[in-house]
């Protein structure tokens, strides 16, 4: 299953992608620098999600306060010392990211290495950690004690970019047992909202760079020698619980928060379009308003009067979508025109057929009825106001950059969250 959506969800990145990028994406409308130049993050937004599906790379972003070990944690799992960690506070001074492949092969894994929530500004830091949080596929929060106030803010914060997230209690070799059961227990009974987003099991005690310990050794003379010596990183149980998230949802994971990149990447596409273009659009959306009134005051037959009007208004949505660059093929066209129509409960198509039974039967010569140039001028005006309404309601589907397609981002984000697993942490963010 997880395979399936893997593959479907890298088919809808793509068919984004070849659209955003293809010559036809403004074939009936002048290119705009000034959109192509606000656009252009939005599109390498979309390559990034592809690449990350592709290449099978999960994010994990490590956050906590300075002097937490968040470097040393990353490095025990690398085996070697490739951050830069040391007794003084903020060694990293920016986010750094680095690879790390699991014995399986069959994922990469990119650490990325933040700086300490507490050196940061207050507005800095929150937008520090959105943007690397909207990256992470797993968030990894590090703590090395008792959590203080400020760690529980940002860990709130945190949780509100709705991304699983494990508390690492990190430093467990400086606090006697008792201590370290004190410590646990607290960070159990956190409470955040009444919301069970941090569990028990999310919570994984280590020690990423032990201290360094005294050790006797006794000589073949019979003397005793001190020495000191470095205890090896205890983080199994924290590598153990992250190839269990991965192997159980990982690729869950993977598309998902690439399909939610790229609808986001989408929608700003289309909303930065709407605006540049706002003012063509409008005269566009009046054009056909104005044609529309014209034909049917001019026409005495209903049925052409309906199936001419409905012609008139798939044609705006067209046109509308070729003006933004946007993509909809004809079929959703109909599809969306007919929803429109629907919601317009006072524009339905049985208002629009009695005036125009009601103008057929003047010009047949039916009497007790209002004369046939009345009749004719309020089916214009109604059908006026129809197609401009109609084209205000297209203009907002637009908006939202068509991804509700049966390949769409948004579609694909509502399937798979439908069928992630029940014990999953994805499920607990699934509303």
């Amino acid at each position: 299953m997880e395979d399936s959506y893997l593959s479907r969800s890298k088919t809808s990145l793509q068919q984004a992608l070849a659209w955003y990028t293809g010559n036809k994406r403004h074939w009936n409308s002048p290119g705009n620098p000034k959109l192509q130049a606000q656009t252009r993050e939005d599109i390498q937004s979309l390559q990034k999600s592809l690449a990350k599906i592709n290449h099978n790379i999960i994010h994990i972003a490590a956050f906590g306060l300075v002097s937490r070990g968040k470097s040393s944690v990353i490095n025990a799992f690398l085996g070697e010392k490739t951050l830069l960690t040391g007794p003084l506070h903020g060694v990293t001074k920016c986010p750094k990211s680095v690879r790390w492949t699991p014995a399986s092969g069959t994922v990469q894994i990119e650490f990325i290495d933040t700086p300490g929530l507490d050196e940061i500004a207050g507005e800095s830091r929150a937008a520090m950690a959105k943007a690397i949080a909207k990256e992470a596929d797993l968030i990894l929060f590090i703590v090395a004690g008792d959590i203080t106030r400020t760690e529980y803010t940002a860990l709130s914060q945190l949780l509100e970019s709705q991304k699983p997230l494990l508390l690492v209690f990190n430093k467990i070799d400086l606090y006697p047992e008792m201590d370290q059961q004190a410590i646990y227990t607290q960070l159990k009974e956190l409470d955040f909202k009444k919301r069970p987003l941090v569990r028990p099991e999310d919570i994984v005690c280590i020690a990423a760079d032990p201290a360094p310990v005294k050790v006797y050794i006794e000589c073949p003379d019979g003397s005793v020698r001190e020495e000191i010596e470095k205890p090896t990183p205890q983080i199994d149980a924290l590598k153990l619980k992250i190839l269990q998230i991965l192997n159980r949802e990982g690729k869950f994971l993977l598309a998902l928060n690439s399909l939610i990149k790229a609808r986001d990447a989408q929608i700003n596409i289309a909303r930065k379009t709407v605006e540049i273009r706002k003012n063509q659009a409008e005269a566009l959306i009046w054009k056909y308003a104005r044609y529309k009134a014209l034909a049917v005051a001019l026409n005495p037959l209903a049925i052409v009067d309906v199936i001419g009007g409905m012609v008139a208004d798939l044609a705006l949505i067209s046109a509308l979508a070729s003006l933004y660059g946007l993509p909809i093929t004809s079929h959703k066209a109909g599809q969306l025109w007919f929803k429109i129509l629907l919601s317009f409960g006072s524009l339905s198509l049985g208002e629009l057929l009695s005036l125009s039974l009601s103008k057929m039967m003047i010009g047949m010569g039916y009497e007790g009825l209002t004369d046939y140039a009345s009749s004719s001028l309020l089916q214009a005006g109604v059908a006026s106001y129809g197609t401009y309404l109609i084209g205000k309601a297209a203009q907002k589907y637009l908006e939202a950059g068509s991804t509700w397609t049966s390949v769409g981002t948004s579609k694909m984000i509502e399937e798979l969250l439908s069928q992630v697993p029940n014990d999953s942490m994805i499920y607990r963010f699934k509303r």
